[in-house]
């Protein structure tokens, strides 16, 4: 298939609007069929569910042009699950699993000509997304819904390579415990959006989010899961209910054990053993690993041994081995990519 005419080189990380797009409404308990639409429009009634109470979930992945030229997406049955785990938790009806995974799959062929080509650092952007979208005004989940899958071509996360970024502790809590840390939902992005406004007016890059507890141990960025390195190169993640299961951290867990012989442990991380890691990295869909160099606690600085320059040795190998297998250049474990076809 003839590409679009982008200058895959140069695009950046937003929006472009692709020429189809996937369509279900739920409406008297079940699901319609759904299908394709060139309408990137959505119409909704002022008092839209999703509008007053922000009864929404979303997921987020990736498509791939791989070395020897397939169409491939990265996992997506575990993006089918989380968002299951989401709509339950915001009482929302579950979009069939078998169902999203098709879904994603009509979406990306049908804008097959707008999937970077291999080796232009570019990627296709995938967003499944749902929301309540009837009246309703008294507090009370909505009674119907649609669900929605687009694309668009998205650039490296950070432009120009990867920098090691400077975090501040956050004195905002990001999630309470037996909230909704642990689900996609929009309502959890939107009370982090002043927290990282304040954050680069004080010149950091991103917060690093604390336990609401107890404040004592770490969690996550806003759209973020730490992993750190020990000085032994024991790879280390933290575990809260609270933390949302980052696909690309369960991912990079995996290929730290399988591939490059590494220990790994997920557990409490507290912020004040910080200081004696060796590497640290922020993983998410959207860049897979960002280098962490330093973290200030309220004018108190940590610095990490790998630097402000580059990646520390053990992240760049889990880097390096990830996006190889997501580019079909390194044998993927059973399951992992799905091909377009």
């Amino acid at each position: 298939m003839e590409k679009k005419q982008i200058d895959w080189e140069n695009l950046g990380f937003g929006y472009v609007q692709t020429e189809q797009r996937y369509v279900s409404n739920y409406k008297d308990g079940k699901w319609d069929e759904g299908g394709l639409t060139e309408d990137a429009g959505v119409v909704l009634n002022e008092c839209a569910g999703v509008l007053q109470y922000a009864q929404t979930v979303f997921e987020g992945m990736k498509a791939y042009t791989t070395e020897d030229g397939k169409i491939v997406v990265f996992r997506p049955d575990l993006n089918a699950a989380r968002m299951a785990d989401s709509a339950r938790r915001l009482e929302m009806p579950v979009f069939p699993e078998e169902r999203f995974l098709e879904a994603v799959k009509e979406v990306v062929k049908a804008n097959a000509a707008y999937v970077p080509p291999y080796g232009s650092g570019a990627t296709l952007y995938i967003r499944p997304y749902m929301f309540g979208s009837n009246p309703v005004i008294g507090v009370k989940p909505a009674d119907e819904y649609q669900f929605r899958v687009f694309v668009t071509p998205v650039g490296p996360y950070f432009k120009g390579g990867v920098k090691p970024l400077t975090l501040c502790v956050s004195d905002f809590d990001r999630a309470a415990p037996h909230g909704t840390g642990h689900i996609k939902a929009g309502l959890n992005y939107a009370m982090s959006l002043h927290a990282i406004v304040t954050a680069h007016a004080n010149g950091y890059d991103e917060n690093m989010y604390l336990d609401s507890a107890t404040r004592t141990k770490v969690e996550e960025t806003g759209g973020a899961n730490f992993i750190f390195v020990t000085k032994d190169n024991k790879v280390v993640t933290p575990h809260s209910d609270t933390i949302l299961p980052s696909i690309t951290r369960r991912s990079l867990l995996y290929v730290a054990e399988h591939y490059l012989g590494l220990e790994v442990e997920e557990r409490d991380v507290y912020l004040d053993e910080v200081k004696e890691f060796a590497e640290c990295g922020l993983c998410g869909t959207a860049a897979v690993i960002s280098p962490v160099g330093k973290i200030v606690d309220h004018g108190k600085e940590i610095c990490f041994p790998s630097g402000m320059e580059k990646m520390g040795p053990t992240i760049q190998k889990l880097y390096d081995t990830l996006t190889g297998i997501q580019m079909g250049q390194i044998e993927a474990p059973k399951g992992w990519i799905q091909v377009i076809e």
